[in-house]
């Protein structure tokens, strides 16, 4: 079994620090997903689908494995010689001298993918009991545990040295915001680590001996995609499966990053995805239905969203006053100490906004905190619910050590998070963007900011997706006919439902709000036709929005995923309409 060379330094003890340090970045080509092109990693002897891999790794003793698991060594004749140097959860994405988690699906059970795995290399399975048999035909030693799932995190911590622990961990969670906060907080760790880094060249060159260092990298993991530095990797759901995520910390590791901002979904609390993470600063944005298919109701979803406040998941946390369940988390319900910030400028809490003056580009608002504290931020993205994300990702960069101001700075410098209030610019005179709202909450607070910057009229495009939340439809129908002047009821993602079945919900939903208080409301279930209608009725000073898949590009019809982005489509509509206004000059 082939033994690779970890990097030195990768087990460090020191506390993660923004700081540079004298390492070499690493030379890893990331291993992009199953839909992405795929690329080979340096020294590979071929090409590997999955999630990013990191080079350097000390092989562990299959039975120091077992005994972490509390199993015994497996019955076969070379477990002594066996070493582990990776781990997957995904038969597809085994690599040789990996352990194959072999878990139980609604379908199927990973061991019926056991003979694949062992056939691309896997030094041994993990599995459950009902797994076992079907595992130990393929010959390899099995692990044999109750619940593989909640163990294989812990894990794959142990095959990747803990690469966690070298890293500043920033995890955020909540129903609305997540994304745009991790995108505002890693903008302000990379203003944080520029600074450090000017800072060390300065001393430097006071010391006369021409140092200087690069400054320290930053990754992010999220729903639109994952960074490591400046590469960047299409994310297939909001957190990644532990297994996979552990790996990316290590690769990140490699890469001389210091610090992740991610966001962390109650599915990957509840499925144990984040299981030996320990993040430094935890933050709850807010709370509102979503997932109902998934929880059995609010007070579930809560407790799911809850667990990230406990000691086994962070150090410290920064919570959201102006929420109810966020009040519930900072009155004691949190395990670790919080920090608590309100946009609506609440006394009672640590960090406020004060002075906030909303654009049609973005809002200005003075930061007040603890000890006189009192610095000018700005949100890049408009919206009140803007202010509340940005103040979040300034409060949690100052529990994790940044300066206040240089925090306000790094947040108010980023350019824009993708598919969130995203602006379309085709040469139009009228305001046309795209958004991610897929929920009643946000789309409502989404048109009331739009409306707040608009002079004429709002065009929404907007439909719901299948095969979830059913209950939200209705809601959601009403609130765009409610508050839009043009609502255009379109399909989403359907997935196996009937598309108009999920339109006649929506219209049922908007058929509910008075003629006197409702806009206009078109159906159309082509989702590009719909645009293009949203499009054709726009005049100067009105607001075209497309909303519900922001930064997706596909649509998924019927289990069949087309390729669809509504700010291509939007751009083309826009265009379109532009060229045919185009006086004919031809006689």
């Amino acid at each position: 079994m082939t033994t690779i060379t970890p990097d030195p330094g990768n087990r460090s003890g020191a506390r993660p620090s923004l700081r540079p340090e004298a390492a070499a970045p690493g030379t890893l080509t990331a291993v992009s997903h199953a839909d992405q092109s795929h690329h080979a990693q340096k020294d590979a002897p071929g090409k590997f689908p999955g999630a990013p891999r990191p080079e350097r790794v000390r092989a562990t003793p299959l039975a120091d494995l077992a005994e972490q698991l509390g199993t015994s060594v497996p019955a076969a004749a070379d477990v002594a010689g066996t070493a582990v140097t990776g781990i997957t959860h995904d038969s597809r994405a085994v690599r040789p001298g990996d352990v194959y988690a072999a878990l139980p699906g609604a379908r199927f059970h990973g061991a019926d993918f056991a003979n694949q795995a062992a056939d691309l290399g896997a030094a041994a399975v993990l599995t459950d009991p009902a797994g076992r048999e079907r595992a130990a035909a393929t010959g390899l030693p099995v692990l044999v545990v109750d619940e593989p799932r909640a163990r294989m995190g812990a894990l794959a911590v142990s095959i990747y040295g803990d690469p966690g622990s070298d890293l500043l961990q920033i995890g955020i969670t909540g129903t609305s915001g997540k994304t745009t906060t991790a995108y505002l907080i890693d903008g302000g760790l990379r203003a944080a680590a520029e600074r450090a880094a000017q800072e060390e060249q300065r001393e430097a060159a006071l010391r006369g001996d021409g140092g200087g260092r690069r400054a320290g990298l930053t990754g992010l993991i999220g729903t639109v995609e994952s960074r490591i530095g400046d590469e960047r990797l299409k994310s297939e759901r909001t957190t990644p499966e532990a297994t996979d995520l552990q790996a990316l910390f290590a690769v990140m590791r490699e890469r001389d990053v210091r610090a992740v901002t991610m966001e962390v979904s109650s599915h990957a609390l509840v499925l144990g995805r984040v299981d030996g993470c320990v993040f430094d600063v935890a933050i709850f944005n807010n709370l509102s239905p979503e997932h109902m298919e998934f929880h059995s109701g609010m007070e579930d979803y809560f407790q799911a969203k809850a667990q990230l406040f406990t000691k086994a998941r962070s150090k410290a946390g920064v919570v959201n006053l102006d929420d109810e369940y966020g009040k519930r988390l900072a009155a004691g319900e949190s395990e670790v100490p919080v920090t608590t910030f309100s946009a609506e400028g609440h006394p009672d809490a640590d960090w406020r906004a004060a002075d906030v003056e909303v654009g049609a580009l973005g809002s200005t608002f003075t930061v007040l905190g603890p000890d006189g504290v009192s610095v000018r931020a700005a949100s890049p993205l408009p919206g009140p619910f803007n202010v509340a994300n940005a103040l979040a990702a300034i409060t949690a960069l100052v529990v994790a050590g940044v300066d206040p101001q240089t925090a306000a700075d790094g947040v108010a410098a980023v350019p824009g998070v993708p598919g969130r209030l995203e602006r379309i610019d085709a040469g139009q005179d009228y305001l046309a963007v795209v958004d991610y709202a897929h929920k009643t909450d946000a789309v409502e607070s989404v048109l009331r900011a739009l409306r707040k910057v608009t002079g004429g009229r709002i065009h929404a495009v907007l439909g719901c997706g299948g095969d979830r939340d059913p209950h939200k439809r209705k809601p959601m129908g009403a609130a765009v006919a409610r508050l839009a002047d043009t609502a255009v009821l379109t399909s989403d993602n359907p997935r196996g439902e009937d598309p108009l079945a999920i339109l006649a919900t929506m219209l049922a939903g908007a058929a509910e709000v008075p003629v006197h208080e409702r806009g206009t409301v078109l159906v159309e279930e082509e989702r590009a036709t719909a645009i293009a209608a949203a499009v054709a009725r726009a005049e100067p000073g009105d607001t075209v929005i497309v909303a519900g898949k922001g930064h997706e590009q596909g649509q998924d019809i019927a289990g069949v995923v087309r390729s669809f982005d509504d700010r291509q489509v939007l751009r083309e509509a826009i265009e379109a309409s532009l060229n045919s206004q185009q006086p004919n000059h031809q006689g």
